[in-house]
């Protein structure tokens, strides 16, 4: 059965998972497959393939990653949960053949689709970022 406790846990450790750029063996058993969803502000992509293709392309371009958690707020109902998740989240970013990184400050209002997999474990099955506000001075994408 999916907890507040449990899904708090699980994003901490998916950000860190994220912050550090661990190898895709780390993060793919976090995520439904077949059914995946992940909506992202630059694109929409589905499944472990289309979620490799944008991770991959995502930490050759972020780097110096601060994800900090704000607010999770879960609905479950038995072995699925809405959540609803505020994150701030930093990253110094370049783009070639710029001479300079920049950074990117914002605040990130997810709403996250939560299951359980076939050994108990949470996992993710679709991932929207419904909004995000910049901070003042930050870069945009």
């Amino acid at each position: 059965m999916l907890t507040k406790e449990a899904i708090e846990e699980f994003i901490k450790v998916w950000y860190k998972k994220l912050d550090v750029h661990v190898p895709m063996v780390e993060v793919l058993p976090m995520l439904a497959d077949k059914e995946l969803e992940m909506v992202f502000p630059e694109t929409t992509i589905y499944g472990h393939a289309g979620f490799e293709g944008w991770f991959q392309r995502v930490i050759r371009i972020f780097f110096d990653e601060v994800h900090t958690v704000k607010l999770v707020e879960p609905v479950i109902d038995g072995e699925t949960a809405s959540v609803k998740v505020v994150v701030q989240w930093e990253a110094s970013m370049w783009n070639g053949p710029d001479p300079f990184s920049k950074r990117i400050k914002a605040d990130a209002y997810q709403t996250w689709e939560m299951k359980l997999n076939s050994s108990g474990n949470p996992i993710i099955s679709k991932y929207i970022v419904d909004d995000l506000q910049y901070h003042e001075g930050s870069v945009k994408l």
